[in-house]
């Protein structure tokens, strides 16, 4: 399955939670964007991305991983803009809910990574190292967190930052691929 075609079957973060979530599942959702910040250093890596990336993330609107990760992606998009995100509802899409498993379950968020003209760079999902040292360390896992996010929590921050490592590494496999450098002639 070439994902890249499910991209702009994506809708943008607002579009997503109007069609998909609840009022209570986009309250949960603004106040998680509320409390996600990045910082000024992280906002001035982001300024020096110069390669558009194209984010496709299975998603489900009732998801606290997602209501707690997503808005990071957002806040991204905000401080780069050549960062464009679609989120794709899992249960509608069910042939990509299959071609995304993680460890053979079906898990979300998950981020697809796709250069400007639709090669796949990475996948990424479902939680960050952070998330599940945190939960390694209660010794009891969680089906679905619930989603709420405090702004100045060491661990949403290190989420955040875990994020950023990402699709900084995305930026750079961007940036240095032969392809992309001659058709950018750079």
């Amino acid at each position: 399955m070439n994902l890249f075609d499910k991209f702009s079957a994506g809708l943008p973060l607002s579009a997503f939670l109007a069609k998909y979530g609840s009022d209570a599942d986009r309250a949960k959702w603004s106040r998680a964007a509320e409390q996600t910040t990045i910082t000024d250093a992280q906002r001035q890596l982001l300024g020096k991305f110069t390669r558009r990336t194209n984010v496709l993330v299975l998603v489900g609107a009732w998801c606290g991983d997602c209501a707690a990760q997503c808005p990071i992606f957002e806040k991204f998009a905000e401080a780069a803009p050549l960062i464009v995100t679609h989120y794709l509802d899992r249960d509608d899409h069910a042939d990509v809910q299959a071609a995304l498993k993680i460890n053979g379950g079906n898990r979300v968020p998950v981020a697809v990574f796709f250069s400007e003209d639709g090669h796949e760079v990475t996948r990424y999902g479902e939680r960050t190292l952070a998330k599940y040292r945190q939960l390694a360390s209660q010794l009891v896992g969680e089906s679905c967190a619930t989603g709420l996010v405090k702004g100045n929590d060491p661990l949403q921050l290190q989420i955040v930052q875990d994020w950023l490592n990402e699709f900084e590494r995305v930026q750079w496999m961007l940036r240095l691929s032969p392809r992309l450098r001659k058709i950018h002639n750079d």
